[in-house]
């Protein structure tokens, strides 16, 4: 069997996860290219392998068609939203996925965002490298009501590790609501329209799919107090980026943190936007969160390789 890693860096701060795939004898092939691929680069270049260990690129119905020899995709990462999935059944290729190993370092860089936009300590940074003294006066946690939309495992614990600012409230949004929020006093479940209108801070934690996708857009932007600010760290697509741009540009909204960007690498007119906190889709990169996502997608593909049960299978 055959394996092309086209997420990158892969093996960089630990060799454990190819060395899985060298003891399965598993041939492996690093992105050659050493970038992010377009649907043209990987259709090119899958032809000629069994097994995908992927990132965020599209796995479309074109490159699909074009790895002929494909029977397993291995994604490193908890989102799915970027292969076709129907086209992969269709081809009797199976999927998994790394859904456990994001869920800290996400939730803690997402609690870092929203402490940083909330006091403006990015733009402070900025100012400052141009030799300019400015302050900002911003907010407290405690002083906020805080907006989670989306109860799964990452947005769970942001919950956990920002109800020990003790905010106001937290207002959580979920489609299914859920029974792990625990004994809280501090959350309750709200309707989305309620918490888009009283949240201080606004987290988005939701996968992207028919539902979600620009569910964030002028009607919710402008519903939204003056000075509320959204964090993203879930998918690209869920907030509406030319909507949010112009609503921005008109001083809506004290500020805004994207960890995440329907076209990546993102080089968009928000990067004009002084109070857009812009970060390069950022929430998996800690040292033990790559290495782990990493040795778990290539024991995936060994389960498979040896006609194993997959460990985390993709079955939605």
């Amino acid at each position: 069997m055959k394996a092309l890693i086209t997420t990158i860096p892969f093996g960089k701060n630990s060799s454990k996860p190819l060395d899985v795939l060298t003891r399965a004898g598993i041939e492996y092939t690093i992105n050659p290219l050493n970038k992010k691929l377009t649907e043209e680069e990987l259709a090119s270049i899958l032809t000629d392998y069994d097994i995908l260990i992927a990132g965020t690129e599209t796995i479309s119905d074109y490159v699909l068609d074009n790895g002929t020899k494909l029977k397993f995709i291995s994604r490193v990462g908890v989102g799915t939203d970027n292969i076709d999935i129907p086209s992969a059944r269709k081809r009797g290729i199976k999927i998994s996925y790394t859904p456990n190993e994001p869920i800290k370092p996400v939730a803690e860089l997402t609690v870092g965002l929203i402490i940083s936009t909330l006091r403006m300590t990015f733009l402070s940074n900025m100012k400052m490298h141009n030799y300019l003294w400015e302050r900002y006066i911003g907010k407290t946690l405690s002083d906020c009501i805080i907006g989670i939309v989306g109860s799964g495992k990452i947005g769970t614990q942001v919950i956990r590790l920002i109800s020990a600012f003790q905010p106001k409230k937290i207002l959580v949004y979920d489609i299914k609501p859920k029974n792990n929020l625990g004994s809280n006093d501090l959350v309750e479940y709200s309707d989305f329209d309620s918490l888009i209108k009283n949240a201080d801070v606004i987290s988005l934690h939701v996968p992207l799919t028919a539902h979600t996708k620009n569910m964030i857009g002028l009607k919710e932007l402008h519903s939204m107090k003056k000075d509320c600010i959204i964090v993203n760290t879930s998918r690209g697509g869920v907030i509406n980026e030319s909507d949010l741009y112009k609503v921005m540009k008109n001083g809506h909204l004290m500020g805004v943190a994207l960890d995440v960007f329907e076209k990546e690498p993102y080089s968009g007119q928000l990067c004009e936007i002084e109070n857009c906190f812009l970060t390069a889709h950022t929430g998996t990169m800690t040292t033990d969160c790559r290495i782990n996502m990493e040795l778990s997608a290539c024991e995936e593909a060994v389960r498979f390789v040896n006609d194993q049960n997959l460990k985390f299978e993709f079955l939605e």
